[in-house]
């Protein structure tokens, strides 16, 4: 369930930063920049933050 979680917040993170850079202002695409950059590290390390979140809330 975790898992499917970090999915969509990432996912929803990522097309709302999208979203804003195009209505808003060009530098929300930081927000993806950064969204992608823990993705990766989390890959490598299997250490993600919204895990420990999730994990801290009691979600299984």
């Amino acid at each position: 369930m975790k898992e499917r979680i970090v999915r969509a917040v990432a996912g929803t993170f990522v097309l709302t930063s999208i979203a804003l850079a195009h209505f808003v202002n060009i530098n929300w695409l930081w927000l993806a920049v950064f969204v992608g950059a823990n993705l990766l590290q989390s890959s490598f390390t299997k250490f993600c933050p919204l895990e420990k979140i999730l994990d801290a809330l009691g979600v299984e």
